[in-house]
């Protein structure tokens, strides 16, 4: 029998609680669980308004891994769901509002990917994303010498730029703003990521085409699309560890000499929510959001 849990009045199914999903390190899904419990209440901030895409791998991080963006069969009534633009290639998806509906979507084993706008107002764009990912032998560390280059050209705008860790091998750079579509955003990123590799020959790469990667940090500005997704702070990834998206501090990036440095597993994340608060926390103030020029 499936164990059913209470959170906050509401009756959560939890199975295969010793199932182990990363056996690399032994972590189960019980683990999984428990970190998501204990980081909702820096997750959900992030998630609450947003349809949420998940990008499952029930059998572990070895196992068969694909995204779901409509509502998953089974999904309880009590978990608000949204219609969304066709444009975001689903009619109907979840938004992840509360402990119980975090939980219930955890216990289904996956990333959270969210859009880089709310469900209310689907047609203007709220945040602005670089994806800095490293073609080898480049490294995170080479994503940081980009990532400190965006940040003072953002600020330059009058933009407030934030990082975290991808949970993968590079880094993600965030902002709020206002008054533009998603179309709008693209079209900004896009101008910022030429301008970069304009910069930075050497490093910087602004197009997607994969043989031109190697040794050089790709500045995905695509996902600013209205239909694309980006994997949320805080969100546990599937890879051969539990790692995680995880907010890091200006001084982190710029003292960076060693991927290690910036590699965050779901056991090492609570600690910090403990010293650091979320490191995120600006980007949920709407008075902290700016125009894009």
């Amino acid at each position: 029998m499936t164990p059913v849990t209470e959170v906050e009045g509401r009756r959560v199914s939890l199975s295969n609680l010793e199932k182990v999903l990363y056996p690399e390190t032994g972590f189960t899904k019980g683990e999984l669980l428990h970190y998501y419990a204990t980081a909702a209440g820096a997750l959900l901030p992030h998630l609450r308004d947003r349809a949420v895409s998940f990008l499952r791998y029930p059998d572990g991080a070895g196992g068969e891994a694909f995204f779901t963006k409509n509502v998953p069969p089974g999904t309880p009534d009590w978990v608000t769901t949204a219609e969304v633009p066709r444009s975001a290639g689903a009619a109907r998806m979840v938004v992840v509002q509360d402990l119980p509906s975090l939980m219930w979507a955890a216990n289904l084993v996956t990333e959270f990917h969210t859009h880089q706008w709310l469900v209310q107002i689907p047609d203007e764009a709220d945040r602005l994303v670089f994806d800095l990912d490293p073609g080898a032998p480049a490294t995170v560390v080479h994503c940081c010498e980009v990532a400190l280059w965006l940040r003072e050209r953002l600020a330059a705008d009058g933009i407030e730029a934030y990082a975290k860790t991808a949970g993968s091998k590079g880094l993600h750079l965030l902002a709020s703003v206002r008054g533009a579509s998603s179309a709008e955003a693209s079209d900004y990123a896009k101008a910022l990521a030429k301008e970069a590799e304009r910069a930075m020959p050497g490093l910087v790469l602004h197009r997607m085409t994969r043989s031109l990667r190697p040794g050089k940090v790709f500045v995905d500005w695509s996902q600013n699309a209205a239909r694309k997704t980006t994997a949320a702070p805080y969100t546990v990834r599937a890879r051969s560890t539990p790692t995680v998206s995880t907010p890091v501090t200006w001084d982190e990036v710029e003292r960076c000499r060693d991927p290690a440095e910036l590699t965050f597993l779901a056991g090492d994340v609570p600690p910090r929510l403990e010293r650091y608060g979320d490191l995120l926390a600006g980007l949920l103030d709407p008075e902290r959001a700016a125009p894009l020029p």
